[in-house]
C-alpha cells in the first residue's frame, strides 16, 4: 500500500510525492523486478481523512498472505507535548494535529492479529520519520509486535533521523530518499546479491545519500526483517535478460511473487517538511540540505553539538551536531590528577589514574554503539566520541598530552608547539620527519592545508565545526578546494616547503591552537579525497586504517603497516584490530556490554538506568565502573524578554529559592547526576574556580535559602511572588524531574511556575528562538552546556555574547546584552598568555553570577563501563571519557 499526500490546505505543496507513488508502482509491478499484479499494489493519493487511510489499510492488510509493505510520503509533524509522530493529510497543519494521522494508529493496524502476512515492511519518507524507530520496533514494543502479530520478520526504514527534515530537492522528479530507492530498485546494484533485501537496500541508500550530502536513512529490523526481499537485482548476472542464440517462442510470463500489500510495520521514515527541526547528535548524520522554501543557514554560523535548551549529556545546539567536545574536568574523586598506575580494577580506578598501565600489544579492541557515527570523515564529524575514535586513523599538528594532569596541548605532527609572531596573528609549524600515509608516501604540509580547506566546501562536506573557517576566513571569501582550483588555495595558509606550514589570522585568537587540535584540522591526501564519500573510507595517517565498513552495522580497523611509531609520540597502537558494532537499541547495547561482548561503548552517554542499577548493585560488576565528569553543566537560563525576568532581583529570588540537593537527586543523584555546581564554569577549564559560591550552594549543603529569596522578591517589587513558566524538553525524563523540583521549591516563596514540556527535537526552533520564547512566556528554560575547547572564552562566548544571538539555534537563552561582557570576550581572544586569558574568563563567571542570568544545577557525571580486558584505561580531561588511543586489551 502506497500512501502519498502532495497537496495541502495550509502546508507547502510537495509535488514530487505524487511522482513517488507512480514511480514505486511501476517498480513494484515490473515483472522483471517484483512482478506484483496491479491489483496487489494499492496507491492511495490525497486520502481525505485518517479513517480513509486506516480503512484502506485494513482491507489491504487482510488480503496479504506473505509480505505486507506500507509506504507513506508527505509532511511529518510532531506533537510538541508527546513528541509523537503524525503523518500529515491534505487538511493538516502543525496547529491542528487532530487533522493528521498519528503513526501510532498505523502501527496498531499492523498489530491486528487477523493479519496473516509473515513479513512486514514499513517505509516512511517524511520529516522526523526516524521518530518511528523510537517506539515502533524497539524494546518491549518490539516484543509486542512479535507476540501479538506473530511476525516472522519486520523491517522499518525511515528517510531521516528523528530530529531531521527529509528533503524534496527543487527541480528533481522525486523526493531525495524515494528517488534513490526507485533508482536502486529499477537499476539494481552492481556486484550486489540476486535479490534486493531490506538490509542491502539500506546500505546502498545510506551510501548513495551520504555521497550527495543528503539526510541519511535509518533502519531497524526484527528477526529476519533485514532479509525481506522487495525486488530482483536487475544488475545481477542471473537477472539480466539473455538474448537467445536463435529465435524461440516467447517465454511464458514469470510467476508472480507472493502477493504483497501495504501495512505499517513498527517503525517509519520521514518525508520532506518545512516545519521541521534540526537534528541532535545522537542521530549521526551529515548536515542535510535545506528543504525548498526554507532559507539555508549562514555559512559562518557556528555549528555546535550543544544542548540549546535542555540538552542531554550527549549533544546539540544551534541545530547541528558537536565537535571534539574537548571536555573539561572529566575527573571524579581525584579531580583528574593522574597519580600513577593502578593494577587492580576497582570503582573509579580510571578516574585520576591509569588502570593496568603498560599492557601488551595484540588482540581485538571491541567497541559497541547504539547509533551510527555522524561521519567518519574528520572534517564532517561534530561528535566528541567520534572525534576521539578518529585519532586512530587521523593525526593533527597538535593534540592533548595523554600524560598531562589536565588538557594540555602538545605537538603531534609538528615538532613543537607553534612559533607565534606578528602580534599573535601568525602561527608557524615544522612537521616531524618520517610521517607517512598508509600507502607509504610522505605526509606534507600541503596535505594539512588541503584537509583544512575541505571544511569550506559546505555544499559537499556538510557538518563539522566552523571554528577554523571563522578564524581564518571571517568574511567567507574562500570557496573551498572543489571550486577554487588555483594553486594558491586558502590565502590564510601557506606552505613554503613540504615540512613547513604557516597560518596567518586576520585577528588574534587565543583558541587557535585548540582549533588545530580538533580532527577537523586533520590532513587529507588530495588524490585520495572522495569528497562526500570520504567518510566511507578515510585514508589513514595514523596507526590504523579502514579494512571494512558497513554503514549502520559495523566498522573494522587494522594496523597501518606504514605508520612509524618513531614519528608519533601520542598513539600507543596496542590492539591489532579495532571493531565497532552498531546495536539496535541502547538497552541491548548495555546488556551486551555487561555480558562482555564489547569492551566499551563508543559514546560517552554512560549506562542506561536499568544497566546502571544492576552494575552499581553487583559487587563484581561494580569494580568495572567509573563515574567521570562529562564537562557539561546543567542549568536554567532566565530570558530577560519575559517579565519579570528582566529584573535581576526576581532572577536572584529564583536562584536563592532553588533546592539544589533536590535538583541533583532529580538529575540522577551524586553518581549519575553530578556534583553540585556553585557557579557556571565547570572544573577542568582554565579560570574555573569550584570554590566560588556566590549563592551559598555549597555552604548550605545544596539547601534553599528562603530568607534571602524573600528579600530579593521585595527588591524586585514582587513580595508576594509572581507567575512564570518553566520550559523543559519532554524527551529528557531527568530534566523534567528537575523542572518539577524547581517548581516545588519556588512555590514555597510564592512563585507559581508552570512546567511546560516541549518537543526536544524542536529545541532550536522553540527554546533556541528568542521570539518563540517570548511568545510562549518561558521565564525559565532548562538547558545544558559544555565547551568545545578547555578555555573559558570558548565556554562563555555562546552563552553571553550579545553578537551571537541568531533567530533560531540561540544559546544565549538569557538574552544577555552586555558591552562589558563582550569586551571581556574580545580581551580573552586577543590575549596570548593562557593565564591572562583565563583571568578574563574567570571575571565573566563572576559578572554572570552577579547578574543571576543563569542558575547552575550540577556539573554532570555519568556511569561508564570499562570491560575487564582493557588495559591502559584513563579518563581524559580532553575528551570527557577514556583516551581511546591509549587503550589495550588482555587476550586475543
Amino acid at each position: 500500500m502506497l500512501i502519498g499526500v502532495h497537496g495541502y490546505e495550509s502546508l507547502p505543496a510537495l509535488p514530487a510525492v505524487e511522482r513517488n507513488l507512480a514511480g514505486l508502482t511501476r517498480a513494484f509491478t515490473d515483472r522483471d523486478l517484483w512482478g506484483l499484479p496491479p491489483s496487489h499494489c494499492t496507491a492511495l493519493s490525497q486520502p481525505s481523512s485518517a479513517q480513509d487511510v486506516l480503512d484502506t489499510l485494513n482491507r489491504v492488510a487482510l488480503r496479504a498472505t506473505d509480505t505486507l509493505v506500507v509506504y507513506y510520503a508527505g509532511h511529518g509533524l510532531i506533537d510538541p507535548y508527546s513528541e509523537e509522530l503524525y503523518l500529515a493529510l491534505p487538511g493538516s497543519d502543525q496547529e491542528r494535529l487532530y487533522s493528521a494521522l498519528p503513526f501510532e494508529w498505523m502501527r496498531r493496524a499492523v498489530l491486528d492479529p487477523r493479519i496473516g502476512a509473515r513479513h512486514k515492511v514499513v517505509i516512511l519518507d517524511c520529516c522526523y520519520s526516524g521518530r518511528a524507530l523510537v517506539g515502533g520496533m524497539s524494546g518491549s514494543l518490539q516484543a509486542q509486535v512479535a507476540d501479538h502479530a506473530l511476525i516472522d520478520g519486520t523491517s522499518l526504514m525511515a528517510a531521516s533521523a528523528k530530529t531531521r527534515k527529509a528533503l524534496s530537492p527543487p527541480g528533481e522528479e522525486y523526493t531525495a530518499f524515494t528517488g534513490e530507492l526507485i533508482t536502486v530498485l529499477t537499476e539494481g546494484i552492481t556486484d550486489g546479491p540476486s535479490l534486493l533485501d531490506m538490509q542491502t537496500l539500506y546500505r546502498h541508500l545510506y551510501t548513495a545519500l551520504a555521497a550527495k550530502a543528503r539526510p541519511l536513512p535509518q533502519q531497524r529490523n526484527r528477526n529476519t526483517g533485514g532479509l525481506i526481499a522487495l525486488a530482483r537485482n536487475r544488475a545481477h548476472p542471473d537477472n539480466r535478460p539473455q538474448p537467445p542464440s536463435e529465435p524461440s517462442p516467447p517465454a511464458p510470463p514469470a510467476p508472480p511473487v507472493p502477493a504483497v500489500d501495504s501495512s505499517p510495520a513498527p517503525e517509519p521514515a520521514s518525508a520532506p517538511d518545512t516545519q521541521a527541526v534540526p537534528e541532535p547528535v545522537p542521530e549521526p548524520a551529515p548536515e542535510p540540505q535545506q528543504p525548498a522554501a526554507e532559507p539555508a543557514p549562514s555559512p559562518d554560523a557556528p555549528v555546535r553539538n550543544r544542548a540549546i535548551a535542555v540538552v542531554s549529556a550527549a549533544l546539540l545546539v544551534a541545530g547541528v551536531s558537536t565537535t571534539l567536545a574537548l571536555l573539561n574536568g572529566s575527573q571524579g574523586e581525584s579531580d583528574g590528577k593522574a597519580e600513577g598506575s593502578v593494577t587492580k580494577a576497582a570503582y573509579n580506578a580510571a578516574v585520576g589514574h591509569v588502570l593496568k598501565s603498560g599492557g601488551r600489544k595484540g588482540g581485538t579492541l571491541k567497541f559497541g554503539s547504539a547509533e551510527e557515527a555522524d561521519s567518519w570523515d574528520p572534517q564532517r564529524t561534530y561528535s566528541s566520541h567520534v572525534a576521539n575514535f578518529a585519532r586512530y586513523y587521523t593525526r593533527q599538528l597538535v593534540t592533548y598530552d595523554p600524560k598531562a594532569k589536565g588538557a594540555e596541548l602538545t605537538p603531534d605532527l609538528a615538532t613543537t608547539r607553534a612559533e607565534v609572531t606578528d602580534h599573535n596573528r601568525t602561527y608557524t609549524y615544522t612537521l616531524r620527519k618520517g610521517v607517512t600515509w598508509e600507502d607509504g608516501s610522505p605526509l606534507t604540509s600541503e596535505d594539512i592545508k588541503y584537509g583544512i580547506e575541505r571544511s569550506w566546501a559546505r555544499d559537499v562536506i556538510s557538518g563539522g565545526p566552523s571554528y577554523l573557517r571563522q578564524a581564518l576566513d571571517p568574511d567567507g571569501t574562500y570557496r573551498g578546494p572543489y571550486k577554487d582550483t588555483s594553486a594558491k588555495g586558502l590565502p590564510a595558509i601557506t606552505t613554503p616547503d613540504p615540512r613547513t606550514i604557516v597560518f596567518k589570522l586576520p585577528r588574534p585568537d587565543s583558541d587557535f591552537e585548540h582549533m588545530l587540535a580538533t580532527v577537523a584540522a586533520s590532513p587529507v591526501k588530495k588524490s585520495e579525497d572522495t569528497k562526500a564519500e570520504y567518510g566511507l573510507r578515510p585514508f589513514s595517517s595514523g596507526p590504523y586504517k579502514f579494512r571494512s565498513y558497513e554503514p549502520g552495522t559495523s566498522l573494522e580497523l587494522v594496523r597501518n603497516s606504514r605508520w612509524k611509531p618513531s614519528s608519533d609520540p601520542i598513539r600507543e597502537a596496542r590492539p591489532d584490530r579495532i571493531t565497532v558494532s552498531v546495536v539496535d537499541h541502547p538497552d541491548s547495547m548495555d546488556a551486551r556490554l555487561l555480558k562482555g561482548d564489547f569492551d566499551l561503548a563508543l559514546s560517552t552517554t554512560g549506562l542506561g538506568p536499568q544497566a546502571r542499577a544492576r552494575a552499581l548493585s553487583d559487587s563484581e560488576l561494580h569494580t568495572n565502573l567509573d563515574t567521570p565528569r562529562s564537562g557539561l553543566v546543567r542549568y536554567a537560563g532566565f530570558p530577560q524578554t519575559v517579565k519579570p525576568m528582566q529584573n535581576e532581583h526576581c532572577r536572584k529570588a529564583v536562584a536563592y529559592a532553588a533546592d539544589h540537593r533536590s535538583l541533583q537527586t532529580a538529575l540522577g543523584g551524586t553518581i549519575a547526576g553530578g556534583d553540585l555546581a556553585p557557579n557556571m564554569l565547570p572544573p577542568g577549564i582554565r579560570g574555573a574556580d569550584p570554590t566560588f559560591d556566590p549563592y551559598g550552594v555549597l555552604k548550605n549543603g545544596g539547601l534553599p535559602n528562603v530568607t534571602e529569596a524573600r528579600k530579593e522578591l521585595e527588591k524586585c517589587g514582587r513580595p508576594g511572588g509572581f507567575s512564570t513558566k518553566i520550559a523543559v524538553r519532554n524527551d529528557l525524563p531527568t530534566e523534567v524531574n528537575a523542572a518539577e523540583s524547581l517548581r516545588s521549591a519556588l512555590a514555597k516563596i510564592g512563585i507559581e511556575a508552570k512546567v511546560e514540556q516541549f518537543d526536544g527535537a524542536r529545541s532550536p526552533d522553540i527554546a533556541g528562538a528568542p521570539s518563540e520564547v517570548k511568545k510562549r512566556g518561558y521565564g525559565i528554560v532548562l538547558a545544558s552546556w559544555k565547551a568545545d575547547f578547555p578555555s573559558g572564552r570558548n565556554f562563555w562566548q555562546w552563552l553571553v555574547d550579545s553578537r551571537q544571538r541568531p533567530p533560531s539555534g540561540n544559546s544565549n537563552v538569557a538574552e544577555i546584552d552586555s558591552p562589558a561582557l563582550d569586551k571581556l570576550l574580545d580581551k580573552a581572544a586577543a590575549e596570548p598568555d593562557p593565564g591572562k586569558a583565563a583571568e578574563a574568563g574567570e571575571e565573566i563567571t563572576h559578572r554572570v553570577a552577579d547578574g543571576a542570568y543563569y542558575l547552575p544545577f550540577v556539573y554532570e557525571k555519568y556511569v561508564s563501563w570499562r570491560g575487564p580486558r582493557l588495559t591502559d584505561v584513563h579518563v581524559s580531561d580532553a575528551y570527557g571519557g577514556y583516551d581511546y588511543v591509549r587503550l589495550g586489551v588482555d587476550g586475543a
